[in-house]
């Protein structure tokens, strides 16, 4: 779909740690058109993206090593991207620069030399994908520019690297479940004006369904009651084991025309991710829900979800996009008003159980963040089977 909702503007609270060397979702592929070029925002990074003329994706720091105005005003052929300014031409996978117009026969120079910041890039559901690596967050010395030019390189400021080849060596991209070869699928989206730590724990709280989401199609504070859920550790996350979904929430009632027993799978996986299965025999719905930061007290909630329940209803799809969207945007807005008091740095609490699923989720992050600093193994702190109980 895509489903925007209104951009979020509001303060928010102190910027927190970021997690890199991971991928995540830059941008919708739909808004790369032909040779034109789209910009996002990524854990602060200004990217520059793109499509070659085979198909590939590219990604890259929107900023020119030569003199740092940003690649995106420039022009792309296919090929290449050339700067507005001197005309410097990257090849756009690599980084790699290919041309200096203003060198002349007397140079020295070799202009393969110098590499413009590149990011692996791949598509997956409709998102283009970016993994940004621990470097890519800018903190290489920078030369002056009369050094550069007297050294006639740029080696020091923009290491030359080959995202394809690292590509080889990183995680698989993440991608929605699917569990049939036919099915249908969706996407929203909405700015969350929070840093990344608030957007998730909002994401994963189990607690607060019946009053920010209170509906008739959903659920409302008359149905709650209380709840238990079984929890385990998986690699980098935990997870809420196979259980019958909520039967205060009107969605899940309805695959109940199936007449097949219904269970509910909920995954939560650093840095930023959320995946929910639900299983009816032979039917399924998934989606992938994750909380991206673009800056460190900014992030944005996409969703993207797959099924193949109802394929040969009319309107299932646009109907199911329409109470989507007013679902996320219960949730913006909630985030919105959260940004009104977090601004003044208030204390805050967490309590158990329905907020252990929070505390999992930092005490995950300082754990990867220990082990990225030490190089030593990812120090898990679920121990086991885990049943947490609260009302909902």
């Amino acid at each position: 779909m895509p489903g925007e909702v209104t951009r979020a503007a509001a303060p928010s609270a102190p910027a927190t740690a970021l997690i890199y060397d991971d991928w995540y979702p830059a941008i919708r592929a739909s808004e790369i058109r032909g040779k034109q070029m789209a910009k996002a925002m990524l854990l602060g990074i200004p990217l520059v993206l793109g499509r070659k003329s085979d198909g590939r994706y590219f990604a890259m720091r929107n900023s020119c090593p030569h003199r740092g105005i940003p690649l995106s005003y420039g022009w792309f052929d296919g090929q290449q991207v050339t700067c507005k300014y001197h005309g410097w031409s990257f090849e756009p996978a690599s980084g790699q620069c290919r041309e200096i117009p203003s060198l002349t026969q007397q140079d020295s120079l070799d202009p393969c030399k110098i590499h413009a910041t590149a990011f692996p890039c791949e598509e997956r559901d409709g998102h283009v994908w970016v993994y940004v690596p621990q470097r890519g967050k800018g903190r290489l010395p920078r030369p002056s520019p009369t050094e550069g030019l007297e050294r006639g390189t740029q080696d020091s400021y923009s290491r030359p690297r080959d995202p394809e080849r690292d590509a080889s060596h990183l995680p698989p991209v993440p991608e929605v479940p699917k569990f049939s070869r036919r099915f249908k699928s969706a996407y929203l989206t909405a700015d969350l004006p929070c840093n990344i730590d608030h957007g998730i724990i909002g994401l994963m709280d189990p607690a607060h369904g019946p009053f920010v989401h209170q509906s008739w199609w959903w659920r409302s504070r008359a149905s709650i009651h209380e709840k238990e859920k079984h929890f385990e550790p998986i690699e980098q996350g935990f997870r809420m084991t196979a259980h019958q979904p909520s039967a205060n929430s009107a969605p899940y009632k309805l695959l109940g025309v199936y007449g097949q027993p219904i269970t509910t799978t909920i995954d939560f996986v650093l840095p930023n991710r959320r995946y929910e299965v639900i299983r009816c025999g032979e039917k399924w719905f998934a989606s992938l829900t994750t909380v991206t930061p673009t800056t460190e007290n900014h992030c944005r909630i996409d969703v993207c979800a797959a099924w193949n329940v109802f394929l040969n209803v009319p309107l299932v799809t646009p109907i199911a996009k329409f109470f989507g969207r007013r679902f996320v945007r219960q949730d913006q807005l909630t985030m919105i008003q959260q940004a009104e008091g977090l601004q003044y740095n208030p204390r805050l609490m967490l309590i158990d159980d329905a907020d252990r699923p929070a505390r999992w989720y930092f005490e995950l992050k300082q754990a990867r963040l220990e082990s990225q600093a030490t190089g030593k193994p990812m120090r898990h702190p679920i121990n086991g089977p885990v049943t947490l109980h609260w009302r909902s």
